[in-house]
C-alpha cells in the first residue's frame, strides 16, 4: 500500500498549522542557550525547561507505540530519547538538538530572539530553524504514516542539548543507549541546510574546524601612545604579522599545507552542478553593503572555497576598547578569536598543532604570544548512497518539491557526524535541513521557512514509509 500524496500533504499541513507552529513558538520563547554561552545553565534551568516542554508535547501526540523520556547523566546536559516501536525489521534514527546560539544584535524592529513572530512564510526567533523544528518534523512524518494505516520502521528520535557547544556529552549517551538504539538502517540528521527553498537538498560534506584564541602581550600595562609609539611596537601590528604567517591577506588563501586536502573528483563535479543550479544564489542572499562583491565571480570557486578549502575568520576581539573609550594609549595586548574552517577530510588535530606552532614560534620583538586551542571539530564526507536509497530520496523530492534532489557541501561543522559514521558504518545517511538563504541561524532574524519545513516533512514521510522490509 503506497502513500497517498494528497492525504499526506493535507495531514502535514494541518499538523504544522494547528499543532506544531504553536508548540515551536512556545519553545522559541525559552532562552535555552548552549552551555558554552550559559555557564550557569544548570542553575538557570532553561535547557531543562525546554526539554520538559517538548517531552510533554511529544507525549500528547497520540502516536502508537511511542515511549519518551528525558535522560540526564550526572553533570551532563540532558537528552530527549523517543522510541516508536514497530514490527518491521528496519530502523531509522532521527537526530536534532534544542540548545541555542546567543541572542546576537541587529534584529529587525518587531523581531526578538525569544519571541516567535510569523511574517509571511517565515517563523522568526532563535532556535526556530537551528534546530527546534527537527523534533516536530520527525514526529509529524511518523504521524502521517500512521494516519494512513501504513507500516513504518522502528524509529528512534534523539534530541540533545549541547550541539552548539560541540556535542561533548553525546558519546556518553550513545554508549549507554547503544542497546536501545540498535543498528539503524537510516541516519537522518535535520540540522543541516539547503541551497534554496525549491528542492530537497542532501548534504554531501561538512567542514571541520580549529578554533582558538590568539593573544599577544607586549606591555604589562597601557602607556601614553605619544611617548611610547615608535619605541614599543603595537600588539595589533604584531598580531597582524602573525596572521600573515597563516593567511595571504590579499586572497584569503591559507598557507599551512596541513590544512589542505586533495578534493575528490565526484565532489568537484557536484559543486559545478550545484553552481549551475544556484548561479548568483550562491552569494546574493548575503547582506553585502552596496558596491561590495564576493571573493570570486565564479560560483564554482565560491562553493569550493565554502566546502573544501580552508578559510580563516576572526570572530572575536579583546583588548581594544570601543571608539568612545579609545584614549591615546598604546594598549598592552590584543586577543583575537580565530575560527579556521577545514576541508571535510582534513585532520583537525594535526592542523591545530601546526597552527599553534606557526603562530607561537619566533615571536616578533620577543612579545609574549599564546594560542589556546579549543576542542577540534572533525569534518565529514558522506558515504556513497545505495542506488535504492538514492532513488527513494529523488522520488520524494520530485513528488513534493516538483524537482530532483540536489546535493550540497556545507561550510559549517556538525562535529558528531564523524562519530555517527564510525558507529553505524552500514547506515544510509540523510543529512538535510531547512537552513536556507537568509535563515541566519546564528545571527539576527533567524527564521524557519514554513513551506519548506512542511515539504521536508512530506519527503520524510515518503522516504521512511518506503524503507520497510517484510
Amino acid at each position: 500500500m503506497s502513500i497517498q500524496k494528497e492525504r499526506a500533504i493535507n495531514f502535514i499541513e494541518h499538523d504544522w498549522e494547528e499543532n506544531i507552529i504553536p508548540a515551536l513558538s512556545d519553545y522559541i520563547t525559552i532562552p535555552c542557550l548552549s552551555p558554552e554561552f550559559d555557564k550557569d545553565w544548570e542553575r538557570n534551568g532553561f535547557i531543562d525547561e525546554a526539554m520538559k516542554q517538548l517531552e510533554t508535547w511529544v507525549q500528547n501526540q497520540g502516536i502508537r507505540g511511542l515511549s519518551c523520556e528525558i535522560l540526564k547523566l550526572p553533570g551532563k546536559t540532558p537528552v530527549l530519547f523517543i522510541e516508536v516501536d514497530s514490527s518491521e525489521k528496519t530502523s531509522v534514527f532521527f537526530y536534532g538538538h534544542i540548545d541555542k546560539q546567543p541572542q546576537a544584535t541587529g534584529w529587525d524592529e518587531g523581531l526578538h530572539p525569544f519571541k516567535a513572530v510569523r511574517k509571511g512564510s517565515k517563523l522568526y526567533g532563535r532556535g526556530s530553524v537551528d534546530d527546534g523544528y527537527a523534533l516536530f518534523c520527525a514526529l509529524s512524518s511518523i504521524k502521517a504514516l500512521q494516519d494512513q494505516g501504513l507500516s513504518h520502521p522502528r524509529c528512534v528520535i534523539f534530541i540533545e542539548s549541547c550541539e552548539e557547544s560541540g556535542s561533548y556529552d553525546l558519546p556518553d549517551y550513545l554508549e549507554i543507549l547503544k542497546d536501545r538504539i540498535g543498528t539503524p538502517d537510516i541516519m537522518i540528521c535535520l540540522d543541516s541546510g539547503c541551497g534554496n527553498y525549491e528542492s530537497l537538498w542532501l548534504t554531501t560534506s561538512l567542514r571541520g574546524a580549529v578554533i582558538g584564541t590568539l593573544r599577544v602581550n607586549i606591555l604589562e600595562k597601557g602607556v601614553h601612545s605619544g611617548e611610547a609609539s615608535g619605541i614599543i611596537p603595537s600588539s595589533f601590528r604584531i598580531i597582524r604579522s602573525l596572521l600573515s604567517r597563516l593567511e595571504d591577506e590579499k586572497t584569503g588563501e591559507i598557507l599551512l599545507k596541513e590544512c589542505h586536502v586533495e578534493i575528490p573528483e565526484d565532489r568537484q563535479k557536484q559543486i559545478k552542478q550545484t553552481a549551475e543550479i544556484l548561479g548568483v544564489g550562491v552569494y546574493d542572499h548575503f547582506p553585502l553593503v552596496k558596491g561590495a562583491r564576493p571573493m570570486s565571480e565564479d560560483e564554482s570557486i565560491l562553493l569550493l572555497n565554502e566546502t573544501w578549502k580552508p578559510i580563516l575568520s576572526i570572530t572575536g576581539v579583546e583588548g581594544i576598547p570601543p571608539l568612545e573609550q579609545a584614549g591615546n594609549v598604546l594598549r598592552p595586548f590584543t586577543s583575537l578569536k580565530l575560527s579556521l574552517r577545514l576541508p571535510p577530510t582534513c585532520d583537525p588535530v594535526k592542523a591545530g598543532v601546526a597552527l599553534k606552532e606557526i603562530l607561537e614560534q619566533n615571536a616578533p620583538y620577543g612579545a609574549r604570544v599564546q594560542f589556546d586551542l579549543e576542542l577540534p571539530l572533525e569534518g565529514w564526507n558522506a558515504p556513497t548512497f545505495s542506488s535504492s536509497f538514492s532513488d527513494s530520496v529523488n522520488e520524494a523530492s520530485k513528488k513534493y518539491f516538483g524537482r530532483e534532489v540536489c546535493y550540497l557541501g556545507m561550510g559549517g561543522s556538525i562535529g558528531f557526524m564523524k562519530l555517527f559514521a564510525e558507529k553505524y558504518p552500514n547506515a544510509q545517511f540523510m543529512v538535510t535541513g531547512a537552513l536556507g538563504p537568509q535563515s541566519n541561524a546564528h545571527g539576527p532574524n533567524e527564521a524557519l521557512d514554513i513551506p519548506t519545513a512542511k515539504k521536508l516533512t512530506c519527503c520524510l514521510t515518503e522516504i521512511v514509509g518506503g524503507f520497510v522490509k517484510a
